[in-house]
């Protein structure tokens, strides 16, 4: 039998609890909410590729050169280039140092805020060590006082191999090995030119490695004569075996005037046969400017060439600016400066010889 109940007692509400319960309640409600979105947040923001900084456009760019502009009509050629601060550049294809070259080129009374140096040298055992010895004698002019400095020296290197294994004189001027040696001298002093001209330039002076004595007055001089080309007589100090004295003797027979002889040899050659000057076994009875020499103390007496040597040559910066390089290439059967006069003649520009003003080639 079932057991009766008592009577039921309803318990009285405690509103505390509850609403300690509906606050834990709330609590949890919004952790669970707050953690979930910020875990899928930071997965969004895990799997989205990392945002850049912006970048300023100069610095996308870079800094760009100023405009500069040349007016060539402004830039003066004249006979008194010191009085119109006219630039001059030096160009010297090197193969060797010699002290004495830099020496020489140190003595020049021209302006050196004037002048801007250019070399090129081949890149081999004698080329390496010519561009050292080259360097350490710049470091030291270029470190020194101002008023020593040159504007400004360029320095480089051939991209292209030598043809010949030794630079001793007697090999230089063999017969045999001329076409090959004046066609990568051709080409040195082209990539020479055509990476130092600068737009101001006025006068290119063309001065060998081995020229070690000039006038100190040698680029005011061969201006002065107001010519497009004009070439000095290069000779050669000696002791003469004989008497044990000094003496000179011609070195350049790359000046001249023309001969019928030469002509009627050209006539009778191959497109890439090349007249040689100064060996008996082509002879070509031109007038050779290296015997024009004959009064001391007129210096300024001049003479027209159809060929130029390049051992001291000024050129009027407009002469290349129109186009005369030297030919690596037979030009009229002649190459390199010679080829460079020829040229420059069918440009219409006439080359000048000063056969009593002399500078001096170094004796081996």
């Amino acid at each position: 039998m079932a057991r009766p109940m008592g009577p039921v007692r309803l318990r009285r509400t405690n509103y505390v609890t509850l609403g300690i319960g509906a606050i834990l309640c709330l609590f949890i409600i919004y952790f669970l909410s707050h953690s979930g979105s910020s875990s899928s947040s930071q997965s969004a923001s895990a799997n989205r590729p990392p945002t850049r900084k912006p970048v300023a456009k100069s610095d996308l760019i870079g800094e760009r050169p100023p405009v500069r502009r040349f007016n060539l009509n402004n830039v003066t050629i004249t006979p008194h280039p010191i009085e119109n601060r006219e630039a001059v550049l030096i160009l010297t294809p090197m193969a060797r140092f010699y002290q004495e070259y830099w020496d020489n080129l140190l003595r020049l009374n021209y302006p050196r805020e004037l002048i801007t140096l250019g070399f090129i040298l081949p890149k081999n055992k004698d080329g390496n060590i010519a561009t050292t010895a080259l360097q350490a004698e710049i470091t030291k002019t270029q470190k020194g006082p101002a008023r020593d400095r040159f504007r400004s020296i360029i320095i480089e290197r051939q991209d292209f191999d030598p043809p010949l294994t030794s630079q001793d004189e007697s090999e230089r001027h063999k017969m045999a090995n001329q076409k090959a040696r004046r066609a990568s001298m051709s080409r040195a002093r082209n990539s020479l030119l055509f990476t130092t001209l600068g737009a101001d330039t006025s006068w290119v002076l063309w001065l060998d490695s081995d020229i070690v004595e000039t006038p100190p007055t040698l680029i005011q001089d061969l201006a002065s004569h107001d010519k497009p080309i004009v070439v000095p007589n290069c000779y050669q100090r000696y002791i003469d075996t004989e008497t044990g004295k000094p003496a000179e003797r011609p070195y350049d027979f790359n000046s001249w005037q023309d001969s019928p002889t030469a002509q009627e040899i050209g006539s009778k050659m191959g497109p890439d046969d090349i007249i040689l000057e100064g060996y008996s076994e082509m002879a070509t009875y031109r007038a050779l400017m290296a015997y024009m020499a004959e009064k001391e103390d007129d210096l300024r007496l001049e003479v027209p060439l159809d060929g130029v040597g390049g051992t001291a040559l000024l050129v009027k910066a407009d002469v290349h600016r129109d186009g005369a390089m030297f030919p690596p290439f037979p030009f009229y059967h002649l190459i390199e400066t010679e080829g460079f006069a020829k040229m420059a003649r069918r440009l219409g520009w006439h080359s000048t010889g000063l056969p009593n003003y002399k500078v001096y080639h170094y004796n081996e």
